[in-house]
């Protein structure tokens, strides 16, 4: 009896236990039914999305024009030997600053020398004999030739009186006329003497002086030439520096022969250098000499600021492109003439373009470009835009947006059609979504 009434003790505990399970547990079912269905059909809240944004509106943006270049020096000197000699002595090493005018490196000239002194003894003694014959020679002459015709002036004077005093004599019967006929032939004689030396004191003034300071002053310029071709020569065997800059190459050494035309040094002013650009025609439209220019150096961390020198008035016949240079400062040495570099040159500025931020524009898997464009209502939808002009900050719509629009500036990027936005300041977090109306 007694076993009988525990166990149907255990019983009734264990049933009372189950059934303290079973009515939670249908509560839990009741609700979810009620959620699910007992009590009609519920909607997820729907959230808003954070993004900035900006409106699209008219404004000036600069064209600018990219391409690549080589940074070259703007002056470069190339020193050629213009004879062939043996190098004597050098004076610089590859690397060494050297200016204007400065001696670099000497050929041996002892043959040039002498022929340089040879040439100058003869200029000097043909310079001597141009000033005898201008002080000495050619006075002497012409004052003979003054005292002649003087002394056959005064002959002809003369026999004219003793012709005219004879002649009246012999009118009056008081002198024969032997006599008179005697006085008039010496007269006449006077009077031809006299002629003949003044025609050769006029052609020694019009030819004999012309002609011997000609002849003296032939053989003083050729000499002087001679001696000046000479020392030419001479000179020719020292090298002289014509730029200031640096000593970029010295392929000889000292006791090698210099084979006229050949380099024997290249000297290069790196203080200032080009960038040497090849841009399309339409780039350097209404581009000007003078406008800002930045060039892009590998390695350095900012770009380097440059402006145009030179635009080439003429396309190249082989590229069709328009040859640019940039000139950049090099005061400090860090750039290097030969490096390939990136240039952007602002060639104009566009004037009421449509402009939006260059971060707003999203390119496609198909290389097209949209815009997400915020509605009234607060939903985004894509808008295929045409772009044109572009900067690091601001990109010109050509087509597909009009001013007043506002587009997604950040958090457009992989964004559905008909999503719902919210504008938020710039700065604010947009990874963080808010609950249209509340949350649970």
């Amino acid at each position: 009896m007694e076993t009988t009434f525990a166990t149907t003790r255990l019983r009734s505990a264990h049933a009372h236990c189950r059934l303290r399970i079973a009515v939670p547990f249908a509560a839990v079912l009741c609700a979810t039914a009620l959620l699910a269905g007992c009590g009609g059909k519920t909607h997820p809240p729907e959230t808003a999305v954070p993004v900035q944004a900006v409106t699209a509106e008219l404004g000036n943006i600069p064209v600018v024009a990219t391409g690549e270049a080589v940074l070259m020096p703007l002056h470069e000197a190339v020193l050629a030997s213009k004879i062939s000699a043996p190098v004597e002595k050098f004076y610089v090493q590859r690397g060494d600053r050297v200016h204007r005018g400065q001696l670099l490196a000497v050929l041996e000239n002892q043959d040039l020398s002498g022929a340089a002194l040879g040439s100058k003894g003869q200029y000097q003694q043909a310079e001597a004999q141009y000033l005898t014959a201008t002080q000495s020679t050619i006075p002497q002459e012409m004052k003979k030739a003054q005292r002649d015709l003087a002394q056959a002036e005064d002959e002809l004077n003369l026999k004219k009186g003793i012709y005219d005093s004879q002649e009246k004599l012999y009118k009056e019967g008081a002198l024969p006329r032997r006599m008179a006929d005697e006085s008039k032939v010496a007269y006449e004689q006077a009077q031809t003497q006299y002629a003949i030396l003044k025609r050769s004191y006029a052609a020694l003034q019009k030819v004999n002086e012309h002609a011997q300071l000609q002849a003296a002053e032939g053989q003083l310029r050729q000499a002087k030439g001679n001696y000046q071709q000479a020392a030419a020569t001479l000179a020719y065997s020292e090298i002289r520096s014509p730029i200031d800059g640096y000593v970029t190459s010295r392929p000889l050494y000292e006791g090698e022969m210099a084979n006229a035309g050949s380099p024997i040094l290249t000297v290069m002013n790196t203080s200032v250098l080009i960038a040497r650009a090849h841009l399309p025609q339409s780039l350097v439209q209404g581009m000007k000499v003078g406008a800002p220019a930045k060039v892009m150096v590998p390695g350095m961390p900012a770009p380097v600021e440059g402006t145009v020198s030179l635009i080439s008035p003429a396309l190249d016949p082989g590229s069709t492109t328009v040859e640019v240079w940039v000139k950049v400062e090099n005061k400090n040495q860090d750039l290097k003439p030969g490096t390939a570099v990136q240039v952007a040159i602002t060639a104009r500025l566009l004037k009421d373009a449509l402009l939006v931020p260059s971060a707003a524009i999203v390119e496609d898997a198909g290389n097209t470009r949209h815009v997400m464009v915020i509605g009234p209502d607060s939903i985004a939808h894509p808008r295929t835009v045409t772009i044109g002009t572009q900067s690091n900050q601001q990109t010109q719509i050509l087509s597909g947006l009009k001013a007043g629009d506002e587009v997604v500036t950040v958090g457009a990027y992989a964004m559905d059609d008909g999503t719902r936005v919210k504008v938020v300041p710039p700065g604010t977090t947009t990874t963080a979504t808010e609950t249209a109306g509340g949350g649970l």
